[in-house]
């Protein structure tokens, strides 16, 4: 079983106010977002749970996919948690979306905002590797 962090690439093709859990309703800005997450029980069943257009919801993330469209994703291979080292990562170049996707942590944010011209070289550079590209769910 293979664990690791992962990096959801995704679109929002228009503004959106979203009602996410105990953060309440969000105004996302029509644009690229890359939400940061780790699965340290299965990488694989992590990433196609997100995938998936019908699933409880259960995380921050579970309530804004509805509205993306574009999703990439890309990972790295770890059995040590890394998320919040990428996070803060992306943190020094992108604009956060506060509280969100770091309820279990103490980071600002797990959920950036940026161009997608920026966001790939990033993850590449965090040694970030192509999961799917370009799959609607």
């Amino acid at each position: 079983m293979m664990n690791g962090a992962y990096l959801l690439v995704m679109e929002l093709p228009e503004h959106a106010t979203v009602r996410i859990r105990k953060l309440g309703r969000i105004r996302f800005e029509k644009g690229w977002y890359v939400y940061v997450g780790s699965a340290m029980n299965g990488l694989d069943q992590r990433i196609q749970r997100h995938l998936r257009r019908e699933k409880k919801i259960h995380w921050h993330i579970d309530y804004l996919l509805p509205f993306t469209k574009n999703i990439s994703v890309y990972f790295k291979e770890n059995n040590q948690k890394e998320e919040c080292d990428i996070a803060h990562n992306f943190e020094k170049d992108f604009s956060s979306i506060p509280g969100f996707g770091c309820s279990d942590c103490n980071c600002p944010s797990h959920l950036f905002s940026g161009s997608s011209e920026n966001i790939i070289p990033t993850a590449r550079a965090l040694g970030m590797k192509p999961y799917l590209l370009h799959t609607n769910p």
